[in-house]
Protein backbone atom coordinates (compact mmCIF):
# COMPACT_ATOMS: atom_id res chain seq x y z
CA UNK A 1 0.00 0.00 0.00
CA UNK A 2 2.90 2.39 0.74
CA UNK A 3 4.21 1.77 -2.77
CA UNK A 4 0.76 2.56 -4.17
CA UNK A 5 0.75 5.92 -2.38
CA UNK A 6 4.22 6.63 -3.79
CA UNK A 7 2.94 5.80 -7.29
CA UNK A 8 0.29 8.53 -6.92
CA UNK A 9 2.98 11.18 -7.33
CA UNK A 10 4.44 9.50 -10.42
CA UNK A 11 1.33 10.38 -12.44
CA UNK A 12 1.43 14.15 -13.21
CA UNK A 13 -2.34 14.55 -13.51
CA UNK A 14 -3.07 12.65 -10.28
CA UNK A 15 -0.26 14.48 -8.46
CA UNK A 16 -1.73 17.83 -9.50
CA UNK A 17 -5.21 16.79 -8.32
CA UNK A 18 -3.91 15.63 -4.92
CA UNK A 19 -1.84 18.79 -4.33
CA UNK A 20 -4.77 21.00 -5.38
CA UNK A 21 -7.08 19.18 -2.96
CA UNK A 22 -4.59 19.54 -0.10
CA UNK A 23 -4.22 23.26 -0.88
CA UNK A 24 -8.00 23.80 -0.72
CA UNK A 25 -8.25 21.89 2.57
CA UNK A 26 -5.38 23.99 3.98
CA UNK A 27 -7.20 27.19 2.98
CA UNK A 28 -10.32 25.88 4.69
CA UNK A 29 -8.45 25.15 7.91
CA UNK A 30 -6.90 28.62 7.89
CA UNK A 31 -10.37 30.14 7.54
CA UNK A 32 -11.49 28.20 10.62
CA UNK A 33 -9.30 30.54 12.71
CA UNK A 34 -10.48 33.90 11.26
CA UNK A 35 -12.83 35.33 13.93
CA UNK A 36 -16.23 36.90 13.39
CA UNK A 37 -16.29 40.58 14.46
CA UNK A 38 -17.81 41.36 17.85
CA UNK A 39 -17.55 37.90 19.45
CA UNK A 40 -15.49 37.01 22.53
CA UNK A 41 -13.97 33.75 21.31
CA UNK A 42 -12.41 32.86 24.67
CA UNK A 43 -15.77 32.86 26.47
CA UNK A 44 -17.46 30.89 23.69
CA UNK A 45 -14.61 28.36 23.64
CA UNK A 46 -14.99 27.87 27.40
CA UNK A 47 -18.69 27.13 26.94
CA UNK A 48 -18.04 24.49 24.25
CA UNK A 49 -15.22 23.00 26.33
CA UNK A 50 -17.65 22.52 29.19
CA UNK A 51 -20.21 21.02 26.83
CA UNK A 52 -17.74 18.57 25.23
CA UNK A 53 -16.54 17.43 28.65
CA UNK A 54 -20.08 16.42 29.58
CA UNK A 55 -22.68 15.26 27.05
CA UNK A 56 -22.13 17.49 24.04
CA UNK A 57 -25.83 17.01 23.45
CA UNK A 58 -27.23 19.97 21.56
CA UNK A 59 -27.75 20.78 17.93
CA UNK A 60 -24.90 23.29 18.27
CA UNK A 61 -22.60 20.41 19.20
CA UNK A 62 -23.46 18.71 15.90
CA UNK A 63 -22.90 21.93 13.97
CA UNK A 64 -19.56 22.42 15.73
CA UNK A 65 -18.44 18.93 14.71
CA UNK A 66 -19.41 19.46 11.05
CA UNK A 67 -17.74 22.87 11.00
CA UNK A 68 -14.45 21.44 12.25
CA UNK A 69 -14.58 23.36 15.53
CA UNK A 70 -15.20 26.70 13.77
CA UNK A 71 -18.48 27.30 15.63
CA UNK A 72 -16.86 27.20 19.06
CA UNK A 73 -14.38 29.84 17.87
CA UNK A 74 -17.15 31.84 16.08
CA UNK A 75 -15.04 32.12 12.92
CA UNK A 76 -16.15 32.96 9.38
CA UNK A 77 -16.76 29.23 8.73
CA UNK A 78 -18.85 28.78 11.89
CA UNK A 79 -21.86 27.50 9.92
CA UNK A 80 -19.68 25.03 8.07
CA UNK A 81 -21.14 23.27 5.07
CA UNK A 82 -24.32 22.10 6.85
CA UNK A 83 -26.65 24.57 5.01
CA UNK A 84 -25.47 23.15 1.68
CA UNK A 85 -25.98 19.57 2.88
CA UNK A 86 -29.46 20.41 4.16
CA UNK A 87 -30.35 22.17 0.90
CA UNK A 88 -29.07 19.22 -1.16
CA UNK A 89 -31.12 16.72 0.85
CA UNK A 90 -34.23 18.92 0.65
CA UNK A 91 -33.85 19.25 -3.13
CA UNK A 92 -33.37 15.49 -3.45
CA UNK A 93 -36.56 14.87 -1.49
CA UNK A 94 -38.51 17.50 -3.44
CA UNK A 95 -37.33 16.00 -6.73
CA UNK A 96 -39.05 12.74 -5.78
CA UNK A 97 -42.39 14.35 -4.87
CA UNK A 98 -42.70 17.33 -7.27
CA UNK A 99 -43.33 16.24 -10.89
CA UNK A 100 -41.75 19.35 -12.47
CA UNK A 101 -38.49 18.80 -10.59
CA UNK A 102 -38.59 15.08 -11.44
CA UNK A 103 -38.91 15.91 -15.15
CA UNK A 104 -36.07 18.42 -14.77
CA UNK A 105 -33.84 15.75 -13.19
CA UNK A 106 -34.42 13.47 -16.21
CA UNK A 107 -33.27 16.12 -18.71
CA UNK A 108 -29.63 15.15 -18.30
CA UNK A 109 -26.78 17.60 -17.78
CA UNK A 110 -28.93 20.73 -18.29
CA UNK A 111 -31.45 19.59 -15.70
CA UNK A 112 -28.68 18.72 -13.28
CA UNK A 113 -27.21 22.22 -13.58
CA UNK A 114 -30.62 23.77 -12.98
CA UNK A 115 -31.25 21.70 -9.84
CA UNK A 116 -27.74 22.51 -8.64
CA UNK A 117 -28.53 26.21 -9.05
CA UNK A 118 -31.71 25.80 -6.98
CA UNK A 119 -29.57 24.04 -4.35
CA UNK A 120 -27.27 27.07 -4.19
CA UNK A 121 -30.23 29.40 -3.70
CA UNK A 122 -31.49 27.14 -0.91
CA UNK A 123 -28.04 27.18 0.68
CA UNK A 124 -28.05 30.99 0.74
CA UNK A 125 -31.53 31.09 2.28
CA UNK A 126 -30.68 28.52 4.99
CA UNK A 127 -27.38 30.28 5.72
CA UNK A 128 -29.11 33.61 6.31
CA UNK A 129 -31.75 32.06 8.58
CA UNK A 130 -29.29 29.94 10.59
CA UNK A 131 -26.74 32.73 10.98
CA UNK A 132 -29.46 35.11 12.24
CA UNK A 133 -30.52 32.65 14.93
CA UNK A 134 -26.89 32.01 15.83
CA UNK A 135 -26.46 35.77 16.29
CA UNK A 136 -29.45 35.79 18.66
CA UNK A 137 -28.03 32.76 20.46
CA UNK A 138 -24.64 34.44 20.89
CA UNK A 139 -26.26 37.57 22.33
CA UNK A 140 -28.09 35.43 24.94
CA UNK A 141 -30.17 38.26 26.37
CA UNK A 142 -31.86 35.93 28.89
CA UNK A 143 -28.51 34.76 30.28
CA UNK A 144 -29.71 31.12 30.46
CA UNK A 145 -27.48 29.69 27.71
CA UNK A 146 -24.02 30.89 28.76
CA UNK A 147 -24.91 31.19 32.46
CA UNK A 148 -24.24 34.91 32.70
CA UNK A 149 -21.14 34.95 30.50
CA UNK A 150 -21.06 37.77 27.94
CA UNK A 151 -20.01 36.42 24.53
CA UNK A 152 -20.98 39.52 22.51
CA UNK A 153 -19.49 42.83 23.58
CA UNK A 154 -21.92 45.10 21.67
CA UNK A 155 -25.20 43.27 20.98
CA UNK A 156 -27.80 44.76 18.67
CA UNK A 157 -28.86 44.90 15.04
CA UNK A 158 -25.40 45.99 13.94
CA UNK A 159 -23.87 42.81 15.35
CA UNK A 160 -26.66 40.68 13.88
CA UNK A 161 -26.26 42.07 10.38
CA UNK A 162 -22.46 41.67 10.46
CA UNK A 163 -22.83 38.08 11.76
CA UNK A 164 -25.40 37.16 9.09
CA UNK A 165 -23.21 38.64 6.34
CA UNK A 166 -19.99 37.03 7.62
CA UNK A 167 -21.34 33.53 8.27
CA UNK A 168 -23.43 33.40 5.07
CA UNK A 169 -20.46 34.45 2.93
CA UNK A 170 -18.30 31.88 4.74
CA UNK A 171 -20.74 29.08 3.87
CA UNK A 172 -20.95 30.18 0.23
CA UNK A 173 -17.14 30.27 0.09
CA UNK A 174 -16.99 26.73 1.49
CA UNK A 175 -19.52 25.59 -1.09
CA UNK A 176 -17.36 27.08 -3.84
CA UNK A 177 -14.21 25.43 -2.42
CA UNK A 178 -15.99 22.07 -2.39
CA UNK A 179 -17.04 22.50 -6.02
CA UNK A 180 -13.45 23.37 -6.97
CA UNK A 181 -12.24 20.11 -5.42
CA UNK A 182 -14.97 18.27 -7.31
CA UNK A 183 -13.90 19.77 -10.64
CA UNK A 184 -10.11 20.04 -10.32
CA UNK A 185 -9.19 17.86 -7.35
CA UNK A 186 -9.70 14.29 -6.19
CA UNK A 187 -12.62 12.95 -4.18
CA UNK A 188 -15.94 14.50 -3.18
CA UNK A 189 -15.18 18.11 -2.23
CA UNK A 190 -17.98 18.66 0.28
CA UNK A 191 -17.33 15.33 2.01
CA UNK A 192 -13.59 15.98 2.21
CA UNK A 193 -14.19 19.36 3.85
CA UNK A 194 -16.43 17.74 6.47
CA UNK A 195 -13.92 14.94 7.03
CA UNK A 196 -11.00 17.33 7.49
CA UNK A 197 -13.05 19.24 10.06
CA UNK A 198 -13.85 16.06 12.00
CA UNK A 199 -10.23 14.86 11.92
CA UNK A 200 -9.04 18.28 13.14
CA UNK A 201 -10.66 17.52 16.53
CA UNK A 202 -8.54 14.37 16.95
CA UNK A 203 -5.56 16.16 18.62
CA UNK A 204 -7.89 17.67 21.25
CA UNK A 205 -9.43 14.25 21.88
CA UNK A 206 -5.98 12.65 22.25
CA UNK A 207 -4.88 15.42 24.61
CA UNK A 208 -8.00 14.91 26.73
CA UNK A 209 -7.37 11.14 26.70
CA UNK A 210 -3.78 11.62 27.92
CA UNK A 211 -5.03 13.94 30.65
CA UNK A 212 -7.38 11.20 31.83
CA UNK A 213 -4.45 8.76 31.99
CA UNK A 214 -2.15 11.10 33.91
CA UNK A 215 -1.80 10.37 37.67
CA UNK A 216 -4.08 12.35 39.97
CA UNK A 217 -3.85 13.06 43.69
CA UNK A 218 -4.41 9.37 44.51
CA UNK A 219 -1.48 8.29 42.34
CA UNK A 220 -3.47 6.72 39.48
CA UNK A 221 -5.22 8.14 36.46
CA UNK A 222 -8.94 8.08 35.81
CA UNK A 223 -8.33 5.88 32.75
CA UNK A 224 -6.24 2.72 33.21
CA UNK A 225 -3.86 1.40 30.48
CA UNK A 226 -5.89 -1.81 30.17
CA UNK A 227 -9.04 0.23 29.60
CA UNK A 228 -7.26 2.26 26.93
CA UNK A 229 -6.12 -0.96 25.23
CA UNK A 230 -9.69 -2.25 25.21
CA UNK A 231 -10.90 1.05 23.70
CA UNK A 232 -8.26 0.91 20.95
CA UNK A 233 -9.27 -2.65 20.07
CA UNK A 234 -12.88 -1.54 20.10
CA UNK A 235 -12.07 1.32 17.72
CA UNK A 236 -10.35 -1.04 15.27
CA UNK A 237 -13.36 -3.36 15.37
CA UNK A 238 -15.72 -0.44 14.71
CA UNK A 239 -13.70 0.78 11.72
CA UNK A 240 -13.58 -2.73 10.21
CA UNK A 241 -17.33 -3.19 10.77
CA UNK A 242 -18.18 0.16 9.18
CA UNK A 243 -15.96 -0.66 6.20
CA UNK A 244 -17.66 -4.03 5.68
CA UNK A 245 -21.19 -2.65 5.99
CA UNK A 246 -20.41 0.36 3.78
CA UNK A 247 -19.08 -1.95 1.04
CA UNK A 248 -21.73 -4.65 1.51
CA UNK A 249 -24.10 -5.31 -1.39
CA UNK A 250 -26.92 -7.70 -2.18
CA UNK A 251 -26.42 -8.65 -5.83
CA UNK A 252 -29.63 -9.44 -7.72
CA UNK A 253 -28.79 -11.47 -10.88
CA UNK A 254 -30.23 -10.10 -14.13
CA UNK A 255 -30.25 -11.71 -17.58
CA UNK A 256 -30.91 -9.91 -20.85
CA UNK A 257 -32.59 -11.73 -23.72
CA UNK A 258 -30.69 -11.86 -27.00
CA UNK A 259 -32.20 -9.65 -29.72
CA UNK A 260 -31.25 -9.50 -33.39
CA UNK A 261 -31.72 -6.06 -35.01
CA UNK A 262 -30.59 -6.14 -38.62
CA UNK A 263 -27.17 -7.75 -38.61
CA UNK A 264 -26.38 -6.88 -35.01
CA UNK A 265 -27.03 -8.96 -31.90
CA UNK A 266 -27.98 -7.13 -28.69
CA UNK A 267 -28.23 -8.48 -25.15
CA UNK A 268 -27.53 -12.01 -24.12
CA UNK A 269 -25.26 -11.07 -21.20
CA UNK A 270 -25.62 -11.66 -17.47
CA UNK A 271 -25.25 -8.83 -14.95
CA UNK A 272 -26.60 -7.90 -11.51
CA UNK A 273 -28.30 -5.07 -9.62
CA UNK A 274 -26.24 -4.05 -6.54
CA UNK A 275 -28.51 -3.22 -3.59
CA UNK A 276 -26.59 -1.43 -0.86
CA UNK A 277 -27.04 -2.68 2.69
CA UNK A 278 -26.57 0.86 4.00
CA UNK A 279 -28.10 3.10 1.33
CA UNK A 280 -28.90 6.05 3.60
CA UNK A 281 -25.55 6.07 5.39
CA UNK A 282 -24.94 9.04 7.64
CA UNK A 283 -27.96 11.01 6.35
CA UNK A 284 -30.33 9.03 8.59
CA UNK A 285 -28.21 9.85 11.67
CA UNK A 286 -28.06 13.56 10.76
CA UNK A 287 -31.83 13.80 10.39
CA UNK A 288 -32.49 11.83 13.58
CA UNK A 289 -29.98 13.84 15.62
CA UNK A 290 -31.39 17.14 14.39
CA UNK A 291 -34.92 16.15 15.42
CA UNK A 292 -34.11 14.50 18.75
CA UNK A 293 -31.76 17.28 19.90
CA UNK A 294 -33.87 20.20 18.72
CA UNK A 295 -36.15 20.22 21.85
CA UNK A 296 -33.08 20.19 24.12
CA UNK A 297 -31.63 23.14 22.22
CA UNK A 298 -34.97 24.96 22.32
CA UNK A 299 -35.14 24.41 26.08
CA UNK A 300 -32.05 26.59 26.53
CA UNK A 301 -34.06 29.51 25.08
CA UNK A 302 -37.33 28.76 26.95
CA UNK A 303 -36.70 28.50 30.72
CA UNK A 304 -40.30 27.44 31.48
CA UNK A 305 -40.46 24.69 34.19
CA UNK A 306 -43.17 22.67 32.41
CA UNK A 307 -41.31 22.73 29.12
CA UNK A 308 -38.04 21.86 30.85
CA UNK A 309 -39.57 18.79 32.52
CA UNK A 310 -41.09 17.65 29.22
CA UNK A 311 -37.76 18.00 27.44
CA UNK A 312 -36.03 16.14 30.28
CA UNK A 313 -37.88 12.96 29.30
CA UNK A 314 -36.05 12.98 25.94
CA UNK A 315 -32.66 14.11 27.30
CA UNK A 316 -29.48 12.17 26.59
CA UNK A 317 -29.11 9.20 28.93
CA UNK A 318 -32.86 8.62 29.28
CA UNK A 319 -34.49 5.41 28.04
CA UNK A 320 -37.00 7.30 25.86
CA UNK A 321 -34.21 9.28 24.24
CA UNK A 322 -32.51 6.15 22.88
CA UNK A 323 -35.84 4.53 21.94
CA UNK A 324 -37.05 7.52 19.91
CA UNK A 325 -33.56 8.09 18.51
CA UNK A 326 -33.31 4.50 17.24
CA UNK A 327 -36.81 4.57 15.73
CA UNK A 328 -36.04 7.85 13.94
CA UNK A 329 -32.85 6.37 12.46
CA UNK A 330 -34.71 3.29 11.19
CA UNK A 331 -37.46 5.49 9.75
CA UNK A 332 -35.06 7.78 7.90
CA UNK A 333 -33.05 4.81 6.60
CA UNK A 334 -36.20 3.43 4.97
CA UNK A 335 -37.40 6.87 3.91
CA UNK A 336 -34.17 7.83 2.16
CA UNK A 337 -33.84 4.38 0.56
CA UNK A 338 -37.35 4.74 -0.86
CA UNK A 339 -36.37 8.11 -2.32
CA UNK A 340 -33.19 6.99 -4.09
CA UNK A 341 -34.30 3.48 -5.14
CA UNK A 342 -37.66 3.00 -6.87
CA UNK A 343 -38.36 -0.70 -7.61
CA UNK A 344 -41.14 0.17 -10.08
CA UNK A 345 -38.83 2.31 -12.24
CA UNK A 346 -36.07 -0.31 -12.13
CA UNK A 347 -38.51 -3.07 -13.16
CA UNK A 348 -39.89 -0.96 -16.04
CA UNK A 349 -36.39 -0.14 -17.34
CA UNK A 350 -35.41 -3.81 -17.20
CA UNK A 351 -38.57 -4.78 -19.10
CA UNK A 352 -37.91 -2.18 -21.82
CA UNK A 353 -34.43 -3.51 -22.46
CA UNK A 354 -35.38 -7.19 -22.34
CA UNK A 355 -33.94 -7.86 -18.89
CA UNK A 356 -35.39 -10.20 -16.27
CA UNK A 357 -34.49 -11.78 -12.93
CA UNK A 358 -34.27 -15.59 -13.23
CA UNK A 359 -37.40 -17.17 -11.78
CA UNK A 360 -39.31 -13.86 -11.56
CA UNK A 361 -41.76 -12.56 -14.15
CA UNK A 362 -41.00 -9.12 -15.63
CA UNK A 363 -43.13 -6.17 -14.59
CA UNK A 364 -45.12 -6.12 -11.35
CA UNK A 365 -43.62 -9.32 -9.91
CA UNK A 366 -40.11 -7.98 -10.49
CA UNK A 367 -40.88 -4.70 -8.68
CA UNK A 368 -42.49 -6.65 -5.80
CA UNK A 369 -39.44 -8.90 -5.56
CA UNK A 370 -37.03 -5.94 -5.55
CA UNK A 371 -39.14 -4.21 -2.89
CA UNK A 372 -39.13 -7.42 -0.82
CA UNK A 373 -35.34 -7.69 -0.97
CA UNK A 374 -34.53 -4.01 -0.39
CA UNK A 375 -36.88 -3.89 2.62
CA UNK A 376 -35.06 -6.71 4.37
CA UNK A 377 -31.58 -5.59 3.36
CA UNK A 378 -32.26 -2.06 4.61
CA UNK A 379 -33.36 -3.43 7.99
CA UNK A 380 -29.89 -4.90 8.58
CA UNK A 381 -28.23 -1.62 7.56
CA UNK A 382 -30.61 0.45 9.71
CA UNK A 383 -29.95 -1.65 12.81
CA UNK A 384 -26.20 -1.36 12.27
CA UNK A 385 -26.46 2.44 11.87
CA UNK A 386 -28.50 2.56 15.11
CA UNK A 387 -25.75 0.69 16.93
CA UNK A 388 -23.05 3.01 15.56
CA UNK A 389 -25.07 6.11 16.47
CA UNK A 390 -25.68 5.08 20.08
CA UNK A 391 -22.13 3.77 20.57
CA UNK A 392 -20.54 7.06 21.81
CA UNK A 393 -23.11 7.26 24.62
CA UNK A 394 -22.43 3.65 25.60
CA UNK A 395 -18.67 4.25 25.62
CA UNK A 396 -19.08 7.45 27.62
CA UNK A 397 -21.17 5.62 30.23
CA UNK A 398 -18.99 2.48 30.36
CA UNK A 399 -15.49 4.00 30.38
CA UNK A 400 -16.35 7.38 32.02
CA UNK A 401 -14.73 9.44 29.26
CA UNK A 402 -15.88 12.83 27.87
CA UNK A 403 -18.13 12.95 24.83
CA UNK A 404 -15.35 14.43 22.66
CA UNK A 405 -13.25 11.30 23.23
CA UNK A 406 -16.19 8.88 22.94
CA UNK A 407 -17.29 10.40 19.62
CA UNK A 408 -14.16 9.02 17.93
CA UNK A 409 -15.14 5.46 18.84
CA UNK A 410 -18.45 5.52 16.97
CA UNK A 411 -21.21 7.82 15.86
CA UNK A 412 -21.59 10.17 12.93
CA UNK A 413 -17.95 11.23 12.72
CA UNK A 414 -16.45 7.76 12.29
CA UNK A 415 -19.12 6.78 9.76
CA UNK A 416 -18.38 9.87 7.66
CA UNK A 417 -14.59 9.56 7.83
CA UNK A 418 -14.53 5.87 6.85
CA UNK A 419 -17.00 6.36 3.99
CA UNK A 420 -15.20 9.40 2.57
CA UNK A 421 -11.81 7.72 2.79
CA UNK A 422 -13.16 4.72 0.89
CA UNK A 423 -14.58 6.99 -1.82
CA UNK A 424 -11.33 8.94 -2.17
CA UNK A 425 -9.16 5.81 -2.27
CA UNK A 426 -11.48 4.34 -4.92
CA UNK A 427 -10.96 7.37 -7.17
CA UNK A 428 -7.19 7.32 -6.65
CA UNK A 429 -7.10 3.59 -7.35
CA UNK A 430 -9.01 4.08 -10.61
CA UNK A 431 -6.33 6.54 -11.75
CA UNK A 432 -3.59 4.06 -10.82
CA UNK A 433 -5.27 1.13 -12.58
CA UNK A 434 -5.86 3.21 -15.71
CA UNK A 435 -2.11 3.85 -16.00
CA UNK A 436 -1.25 0.19 -15.25
CA UNK A 437 -0.14 0.73 -11.64
CA UNK A 438 -1.12 -1.60 -8.80
CA UNK A 439 -4.05 -0.55 -6.64
CA UNK A 440 -4.23 -0.38 -2.85
CA UNK A 441 -5.39 -4.01 -2.53
CA UNK A 442 -3.63 -7.15 -3.70
CA UNK A 443 -6.93 -8.78 -4.70
CA UNK A 444 -10.12 -7.06 -5.78
CA UNK A 445 -10.84 -3.35 -5.88
CA UNK A 446 -12.18 -0.76 -3.48
CA UNK A 447 -15.85 0.03 -3.89
CA UNK A 448 -17.25 3.46 -3.06
CA UNK A 449 -20.43 4.16 -1.16
CA UNK A 450 -22.44 4.69 -4.35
Amino acid sequence: MIASFANCFKIPELKQKILFTLAIITAYRIGCYLPTPGVNGAVLGEFFQRMSSTTGGSIFGIMNMFSGGALEKATIFALGIMPYISSSIIMQLLTAVIPSLERLAKEGQAGHHKINQYTRYGTLFLSVVQSFFIALWLEDRSGSVFQGLQVVNNPGWGFRLITVLTLSCGTLLLMWLGEQIQERGIGNGISLIITSGIISAAPSAVQMLLRLMSPNARGSGQLQPLTLLIMVGFLITVIISITLITQAQRKIPVQYARRIVGRRVYGGQNTYIPLKVDTAGVIAIIFAQSIILFPATLASFIPHPGFQSLVGIFSRGNFWYYTVYGLLIVFFCYFYTAIVFNPVDVAENMKKHGGFIPGVRPGTQTSDYLDFVITRVTLAGALFVCMIAIMPDAIMASFKVPYLVASFFGGTGVLIVVGVMLDTMKQIESHLMTRHYDGFMRTGHIRGRR
